[in-house]
């Protein structure tokens, strides 16, 4: 199969020598690869379909609004309300742990970490 390649990469710059590919469309640009070879051959239908219709699998789905509830929280003046949303953000961040079957690491939200710090510092001052 080596043999093969090397034949195709030889004819291939003989090409770019003669200057056949100087009037291509879209010269110049990045190419929009559409690669699905990691699929399963059984899955790549589906996943086309769901692409198509901008669907996002669900982990993904649940981190786009854990980010947006975290941007929200950021901006609340009222505490009861951040208090709702903070709870509303631990569960989203629960069940994401759960799909995921991994943790989720704060490393992502430093924002976030902070936070959860100074409640435990808070906490034990308690105590």
């Amino acid at each position: 199969m080596d043999i093969f390649r090397k034949i195709a990469e030889r004819k291939i710059q003989e090409a770019i020598e003669e200057g056949l590919f100087d009037d291509l469309p879209n010269k110049g640009r990045p190419l929009e690869i559409d690669d699905d070879t990691w699929l399963p051959e059984d899955l790549r239908m589906a996943y086309r379909v769901l692409k198509n219709a901008n669907c996002l699998p669900p982990e993904l789905e649940l981190r786009k609004e854990i980010i947006s509830l975290k941007e929200l929280i950021d901006t609340l003046d009222d505490d009861k309300e951040r208090l709702r949303r903070i709870r509303l953000l631990n569960f989203k961040i629960l069940k994401l742990n759960m799909i995921r079957k991994k943790p989720f690491y704060l490393d992502d939200f430093p924002e976030y970490e902070e936070k959860i710090l100074d409640r435990f510092i808070e906490r034990k001052d308690q105590e």
